[in-house]
């Protein structure tokens, strides 16, 4: 019920954004793109060469390169996919005017420093987000689970260090992780147990499935399997002694079995 809620909810928004386009006009996108292209450094000169803004035709900005528009007459933005185009310096700025946007590759540049601790409310309703094969680092922001419309993150080979958010256990729709090749440590949250190993190979200090169980939890099984072999060995020698000494020293027991009313009596 919640995830028809969730869905519900979702083609609300975008139904009010279309109307919202259609009032008052898409210019947010443009600023969107001019500032993004203005944080970036771009030595091949390919967003130089396509990004040009000196047109105010409807829906001109989809003919820019690696920009996907929900219709080819409206300028607003649906998909960035800026990958391998050589992009250098941080983070872009200005995607917080894409209001629209729900896909952003950013994967295979030169873009380096962290990911940005307010990515979520930068763009809140992106389905995926690839930011593989840069030079991010720093930590993994927590708040990125709170693009409950994630589908898909990718965050391979980077940088990046700490642990992986506990928070990421509230993801309810994430259908592809990737965090390989990274500098990471600590437990991987339960909920991205289901994820294969390969997804987080590459960072030394991971721990828990699907990798290896994490220190702590190996010497705490450890020593339970020490403490129960040694109970196991006591139990045992124990029946061993018992057996010899019936056996050998039948006796004893008879002669332990009539004074036990005795000292049953005097006590």
């Amino acid at each position: 019920m919640s995830r028809m809620a969730d869905d519900t909810k979702f083609v609300l928004w975008l139904l009010l954004l279309n109307c919202s386009s259609l009032c008052m006009g898409s210019d947010p996108d443009v600023q969107c793109l001019k500032t993004l292209k203005q944080s970036v450094i771009d030595p091949n000169g390919i967003l130089k060469s396509s990004w040009i803004f000196d047109n105010n035709t409807a829906g001109f900005i989809c003919k820019f390169k690696g920009v996907e528009c929900w219709h080819p007459d409206e300028n607003r933005v649906l998909t960035l996919r800026l990958s391998c185009f050589g992009l250098q310096g941080q983070f872009p700025q200005g995607l917080q005017n894409c209001t629209s946007m729900t896909g952003l590759d950013l994967s295979c540049n030169s873009f380096s420093g962290p990911i940005p601790s307010d990515i979520s409310v930068q763009v809140p309703f992106l389905t995926f987000l690839d930011l593989s094969y840069n030079s991010f680092s720093g930590q993994i922001p927590g708040i990125i689970s709170n693009m409950t419309y994630l589908e898909a993150l990718n965050l391979q080979y980077n940088q990046l260090s700490g642990q992986i958010p506990w928070q990421f256990n509230l993801f309810t729709r994430l259908q592809t992780f990737n965090v390989a090749d990274n500098q990471l440590s600590g437990p991987i949250p339960c909920a991205l147990a289901n994820f294969s190993s390969s997804n987080f190979a590459g960072n030394q200090g991971l721990c828990g499935l699907p990798l290896d169980d994490c220190a702590g939890t190996r010497k705490q099984k450890l020593r339970l399997h020490r403490i129960n072999d040694e109970s196991s060995i006591g139990a045992a020698s124990g029946f061993v002694v018992g057996f010899v000494v019936a056996f050998y020293f039948p006796r004893l027991f008879v002669f332990a079995q009539r004074l036990h009313p005795y000292f049953f009596r005097i006590r």
